[in-house]
């Protein structure tokens, strides 16, 4: 087709190859059954929707209304379908699933399960993360609607200290032009949390959304009755969101509870959004400071909000 490259279908082509050969997919039955890989789509079809008409499955599985009427029949002929007349319309059938046919078919789908399972296992964390968020924007690519699940915020845990810094260091250098010392900084600071955190003074927010990272904050002892706002970043995929501000709602409140009396922060001029963030929660400007910290030539600012 005009515009495609060779490469990019040899490309697709191969990834089609490899997975069905992990799968199992070519083999006789899939999964060690005497079922093929189409009879399995269509008893994982039915026992989700529970009964359907043929019309629906077809449609569906964008699959040949004459050989899904040959699947229904090789599966009726083990005991595995039933049918009934719809209420809708007495002269077309719904099909579903036998109790035998949901039996079949669970034992299919734990062995599926536990499939899928050893494929990931070997992944560590980001391995994780990086490969659903691959599933995720290939099904997008390639015109599935794939809906967004919650976005969702916990703590930090193995592999988040050094993401953070990696991805402060990328979207600054991207977005603002900062060199490495910014990246230095964070790593320095991110360090120091880990070396001395304080489980009940101190805490971290990390963002969520079907595994992949959007966002982070950090709550820092900095004194008696002082906390420090640190490291509020919100991916370019949240922004829009109110991510931000869910965020600092969670260090001001954290911090309430622990009975701190002040916030403090610093941050940049440049760095707008975050600016309203913080004016909207009621913190005040105290002062600024030219500094040329990360290579831009830009003004330091001190922020603090009274509990």
């Amino acid at each position: 087709m005009p515009g495609v490259s060779k490469q990019e279908v040899d490309a697709l082509r191969e990834f089609n190859r490899f997975y069905t050969r992990r799968l199992g997919a070519l083999n006789e039955g899939l999964l060690d059954s005497p079922f093929s890989l189409a009879e399995v789509r269509v008893m994982y079809e039915l026992c989700a929707r529970g009964q359907a008409m043929p019309s629906e499955l077809a449609d569906a599985l964008e699959m040949d209304r004459g050989y899904l009427s040959r699947l229904f029949s090789r599966l009726d002929a083990q005991g595995l379908l039933k049918s009934q007349a719809s209420d809708a319309d007495r002269r077309s059938r719904r099909i579903a699933l036998t109790r035998k046919g949901k039996a079949a078919f669970a034992k299919l789908n734990a062995k599926s399960q536990a499939q899928a399972a050893e494929l990931i296992a070997p992944l560590d964390g980001r391995g994780r993360r990086r490969l659903m968020s691959a599933l995720r924007e290939m099904r997008r690519a390639l015109g599935d609607a794939v809906a967004a699940g919650p976005i969702v915020l916990r703590g930090h845990r193995p592999g988040d200290i050094g993401l953070i810094t990696q991805r402060h260091g990328e979207l600054y250098a991207r977005e603002y032009g900062w060199d490495e010392r910014f990246e230095a900084l964070v790593a320095g600071i991110l360090s120091r949390y880990i070396a001395e955190y304080q489980p009940a003074r101190e805490r971290c927010w990390i963002a969520e959304r079907d595994g992949e990272f959007l966002g982070c904050v950090f709550l820092m002892h900095k004194g008696a009755d002082t906390a420090q706002l640190r490291m509020l970043l919100v991916e370019p995929a949240a922004r829009g969101t109110g991510l931000g501000r869910t965020l600092v709602d969670e260090c001001v409140r954290f911090a309430r509870q622990c009975g701190y009396r002040k916030m403090v922060l610093w941050t940049n001029s440049r760095l707008d959004a975050a600016r309203h963030i913080y004016l909207s929660h009621g913190f005040s400007l105290i002062r600024e400071e030219p500094h040329d910290a990360f290579g831009d030539g830009s003004v330091g600012q001190y922020w603090e909000l009274d509990l």
